[in-house]
């Protein structure tokens, strides 16, 4: 008996995939009436068959319920795939599935499947009762022809219930939670337990199959469709505004800097650098001065706390009245303060807003200054150079001006070491007119910029401070006594080059330097020069010692003179025509026509050559400013008087400071050692010392040849009559040399006479050499110069504790 038309089709379960058939899929029973042809008719696909889905619209999901070797093939009715519903698949895989072969089981998980599921299957009849009724009928009567679905509008049909997922161990491991999901959405759909109790049992068929299945089956939720996303805003759209934004700023300014810096007019560009200036206030912070000490340390010039004097010429209100109460307190007239009060244009633009009045000044006074309280009219910290030994070493240390810089002397030569780095403070001021009086009135949080001032560096000399004293003492009182109009002294350590001292005559108080004369400030030992006279001899003597010329027992036939190029050379002690002399005596007698006799025996070429090795023609680079280098002829510029002139020291021009250096490479043992008078260097700010680069040294003589010539000198100062006994210094043995020449002045001789004395003590082993000069209008070395020596090399050799000389002068014979 056919089928009704209105049951569903009779299919069995789907089994399993990867089961065997006689096991239960998915929780239905197992019809035992779907074994014959009439089944097997029902299954047999009439059409194409495609995947159970479509790979463009496979959720997710359903690729994890699904065999992947083996595709759900689907019956497609006329060739055509059943359509696709939202939320089929995910239906189906939100079924719990029971694997067990209990009937009753089965039907009572159906009906808990919800109303959403039955309501799927009532829609399913509903349309079958259009075309796919007729189907339906077709195949229950057996009929293999296809029927024509009619067209329909898919848009208005309800969503089918996708087919439950066969894959058993999916959905075992996911039942407890399909079945929470399953009841979340029953839920939503309106279904609920009271509902599905009371529906009425449905009526089954002869081979135990629910009639009218469809309709009574439990309707499958619809997933719903997660509700849209806020709309986020647009990032992109956000970035291009912000970038053009930023453009056209960068754009304006950039129009505006170009419109200042060329379009505005000149007028105008100055009109605001002189607001600037106006309301900028500049300070100079003076760095502090390094200072100058002698070799133990004492302070020969140093820099102490004083306070300057500045007008600010905007602010004065009336010049000439404060000018006249500060004249007397600065000691500067009126007229010149009025002058520096004038109001006048700042080489920077503007107008200047700070002037010094004076600097230096003591505190006290500057106190009183402050006391009057003039409009514009302010002091600040200011120092001056001080020195305490007033006119100790100030021709040779010299002084510095009103700004600090170094003027003569040492202050001079070594300024950039001594002043430092000036530091500077730049703030912003209050109104000129409102804060008048007050030029450093600033303003709290205005613009302000300062930078620190870096002090000098100091200098330690070789100088002695005690010494010095001592000997500018004894160089001051000679001088007066004979005399002199200049004078100088040096005395000189033999062993290391450092200069002792170096006095000069006129000295002047340094602290008022312009006082003085400006002659009077010069240091006399490094910046005069004069002919050397028989000092020179010496050297002569030496180069032909050295040379072989002559041996300390040689003997020289002397006369009363000697004619050269028409000049005529005699001896101060005149000798008998064909008279001889040792070397010695022609030493203590300073005979001129003895020296130019041997200069003979080793000519005028090795003569000049030893002339420059015992530093004559060039500055010795002690350290002074402005010293001379004094002048030698060359061989090729003698006249026909120059052989008898050079030997003896004429027609040579030197400083003491180069003889004495000479007379200290003889007692050194021959080598010449470059006097100095810097020992160190101290950081200003860190403090380290620096130790003065060594000086030159060179050999002139053999050590036995110098010791000769000491031992022959000694005569001078030992013999009587000879020329330099009021040179001797009781218990130490004595060797120099008297001199007499003329003075140069502009490049002439003057008619006064140039007399020096320059010894060395002890004579067996010195350790000082001592040379003083004196220009005087009358007298001869050995009278204005050799006492002066005496009591200064006494002092030196007691100062510093030099035992006394081990034994006496020798005996020396004068004539052969």
């Amino acid at each position: 008996m056919p089928p009704r038309a209105d049951e569903p089709p009779r299919r069995g379960p789907q089994p399993r995939r990867g089961a065997s058939r006689e096991q239960p899929a998915g929780g239905h029973e197992t019809d035992p009436g779907f074994t014959g042809i009439g089944d097997a008719r029902a299954y047999t696909p009439r059409g194409r068959t495609v995947r159970e889905s479509d790979q463009r619209t496979r959720s997710p999901r359903s690729g994890r319920t699904t065999d992947p070797f083996r595709p759900a093939l689907q019956v497609l009715d006329d060739g055509q795939p059943a359509p696709r519903r939202r939320g089929d698949d995910g239906a189906a895989r939100r079924q719990p599935r029971d694997r067990g072969d209990d009937g009753a089981a089965g039907r009572e998980r159906d009906r808990d499947d919800g109303g959403a599921a039955r309501r799927q299957r009532e829609g399913g009849r509903q349309r079958g009762g259009d075309d796919g009724g007729a189907a339906r009928r077709q195949r229950d009567r057996g009929d293999e022809r296809p029927v024509r679905r009619q067209p329909r509008d898919r848009a208005a049909e309800p969503a089918e219930p996708a087919p439950r997922s066969t894959n058993g161990r999916a959905a075992k491991t996911r039942s407890t939670a399909g079945g929470e999901r399953q009841r979340a959405t029953a839920r939503r759909t309106g279904g609920n337990d009271r509902e599905r109790a009371v529906a009425p049992a449905p009526r089954r068929t002869a081979r135990g199959r629910p009639a009218n299945a469809a309709r009574y089956a439990p309707k499958r939720p619809v997933a719903l469709a997660p509700p849209a996303p806020p709309k986020l805003a647009n990032s992109t759209r956000r970035l291009r505004l912000g970038t053009v934004l930023a453009l056209a700023l960068f754009v304006t300014i950039g129009v505006r800097l170009v419109t200042m810096q060329v379009m505005e007019s000149p007028a105008d560009a100055r009109k605001l650098l002189e607001q600037r200036n106006n309301r900028l206030a500049e300070v100079v912070l003076p760095a502090p001065r390094g200072s100058i000490l002698d070799r133990s340390g004492a302070v020969l010039a140093h820099s102490v706390e004083a306070r300057y004097i500045y007008a600010d010429p905007m602010l004065v209100k009336n010049p000439a009245d404060a000018a006249a109460r500060l004249s007397p307190l600065l000691g500067i007239a009126p007229s010149k303060l009025m002058q520096l009060m004038a109001r006048k244009k700042s080489p920077f633009g503007g107008q200047s807003r700070f002037q010094y009045l004076a600097r230096g000044v003591d505190i006290a006074v500057a106190d009183r200054i402050d006391a009057m309280k003039l409009p514009g009219i302010n002091s600040d910290r200011d120092e001056r150079r001080d020195l305490p030994g007033a006119d100790l070493a100030a021709n040779l240390i010299g002084f510095t001006g009103e700004d600090h810089t170094g003027l003569e002397g040492l202050e001079a030569r070594y300024d950039e070491l001594l002043r430092g780095t000036d530091g500077e403070r730049v703030f912003e001021r209050g109104n000129p007119r409102v804060d008048a009086g007050q030029l450093a009135k600033e303003i709290p949080g205005g613009y302000h910029r300062e930078t620190a001032a870096q002090p000098g560096t100091s200098l330690q000399l070789t100088i002695d401070r005690d010494l010095q004293f001592e000997v500018q003492r004894f160089l001051s009182d000679d001088m007066r006594r004979v005399n002199a109009t200049i004078g100088a002294a040096v005395v000189l350590d033999v062993r290391t080059g450092e200069v002792l001292a170096q006095a000069s005559y006129p000295s002047y108080n340094a602290a008022k330097p312009f006082d003085a004369k400006p002659a009077d400030r010069d240091d006399v030992a490094s910046s005069v020069v004069a002919d050397p006279g028989s000092t020179h001899k010496v050297f002569t003597l030496g180069a032909a010692l050295q040379e072989g010329a002559i041996t300390p027992d040689s003997a020289i036939t002397v006369g009363p003179a000697l004619m050269r190029g028409g000049a005529r050379f005699p001896d101060t002690h005149p000798q008998a025509r064909g008279t001889k002399l040792t070397v010695p005596g022609v030493l203590a007698y300073s005979s001129n026509v003895g020296t130019i006799l041997i200069a003979d025996r080793i000519g005028k070429q090795k003569l000049y050559e030893y002339q420059q090795k015992f530093g004559l023609g060039q500055a010795t680079g002690e350290g002074t400013p402005g010293e001379a280098t004094g002048r030698l002829l060359a061989p090729d510029q003698w006249s026909g008087s120059a052989s008898g002139s050079v030997p003896i020291g004429m027609s040579v021009d030197a400083t003491l400071v180069q003889m004495v250096a000479g007379y200290a490479a003889i007692a050194n043992d021959g080598l010449y050692v470059q006097p100095h008078l810097i020992k160190d260097t101290i950081s200003g700010t860190t403090g380290a010392v620096t130790p003065a680069a060594a000086p030159q040294t060179r050999r002139v003589l053999s050590p036995e040849n110098a010791r000769a010539l000491r031992t022959m000198m000694e005569a001078v100062v030992d013999v009587k009559g000879a020329t330099g006994t009021r040179a001797a210094v009781d218990g130490y043995r004595v060797a120099g040399k008297t001199g007499t020449g003329k003075m140069l002045v502009d490049g002439r001789y003057t008619s006064h006479n140039a007399g020096s004395f320059i010894g060395m003590a002890p004579a067996d082993k010195p350790r000082f050499v001592i040379g003083v000069f004196a220009d005087v209008p009358n007298g001869t070395g050995g009278e204005v110069a050799a006492p002066a020596f005496q009591k200064m090399m006494s002092f030196a050799l007691a100062h510093y504790r030099v035992p006394p000389s081990g034994s006496k002068a020798p005996k020396f014979k004068i004539y052969p």
